[in-house]
């Protein structure tokens, strides 16, 4: 089951190509959409080089499982 989200609203200023660039990238219609999903991907990759730089040198080649 998928977690629920508590939406917000909020307001600011975008720079429009950098948006519609956005969009087609991330292949979404809307820039709600557009902008929920490149927020979570940023938190995401955040989380993953938190990772990559505490087990640097920790690791050995093929110990991680990625299927």
């Amino acid at each position: 089951m998928a977690k629920e989200t508590t939406l917000t609203r909020k307001s600011f200023y975008i720079d429009q190509d950098t948006l519609r660039r956005a969009k087609r990238v991330l292949r979404v219609r809307t820039d709600a959409e557009a902008i929920r999903l490149s927020l979570e991907r940023v938190a995401e990759m955040e989380k993953f080089w938190q990772f990559m730089t505490k087990s640097r040198g920790v690791l050995k080649r093929g110990s991680l499982d990625i299927s």
